[in-house]
């Protein structure tokens, strides 16, 4: 019954690890020339998702972006669909 259990549990995870990469691939992605060049894009949202504590250490932040907390998502919910967001980790 155990080894049951072990089975269903990888087959699980390996469905789920390929239904993420499968959606991850699926997201555009902005290169940091691209992102430098549509700084002034008002239209354009940009979001830093660092924990607090590398936030507060670090000496480099973008202009304009908005601190967001990485586990705090209601927020995207106000933004239209239509608008382009990026998400700032590093």
């Amino acid at each position: 019954m155990h080894r049951i259990r072990i089975f269903w549990g990888i087959v699980a995870g390996v469905f789920l690890y390929a239904t993420l990469a499968a959606a991850a691939s699926q997201v555009p992605t902005m290169s940091i020339e691209e992102l430098k060049q549509r700084l002034g894009d008002k239209s354009l949202l940009i979001v830093d998702v660092r924990s607090p504590k590398d936030w507060d250490n670090s000496k480099v932040k973008i202009t304009k972006a908005k601190r967001m907390a990485p586990r705090d998502t209601d927020w995207i919910l106000a933004e239209p669909k239509s608008r382009p967001i990026v998400l700032y980790c590093a």
